[in-house]
């Protein structure tokens, strides 16, 4: 890694260039201070760390969340094992014409 450019520090990872949003937070002061702390223990920066934590959180997902019920029932058709080789097409066609005959 190159050495940091005057008042910046020497960070860590890959990001894309000018790909930044400048934003003001206000932290409580015993975070702020363990952070930087950090911080200057891992050559990265305070704005660094907050954003890789953000960058971490999970996405929330905007389809509605299933019933404890319905939950239950994906779980069980997931444990399923298969029993047999998978079935094509004409496989499909025979076992309807067994069902059903040749209605």
């Amino acid at each position: 890694m190159s050495a940091p450019s005057k008042g910046r520090r020497a960070t860590k990872g890959t990001r894309a260039p000018g790909r930044t949003r400048p934003t003001n937070l206000s932290l409580d002061v015993e975070a702020a201070l363990r952070g930087e702390a950090y911080s200057r223990l891992h050559a990265t920066t305070l704005s660094r760390l907050v954003s890789d934590f953000l960058l971490a959180l999970p996405v929330e997902s905007r389809e509605r969340p299933l019933s404890p019920a319905v939950r239950r029932l994906v779980s069980l058709a997931g444990k399923r094992k298969p029993t047999g080789p998978p079935l094509g097409e004409e496989d499909y066609r025979a076992y309807l014409l067994r069902k059903y005959g040749g209605r």
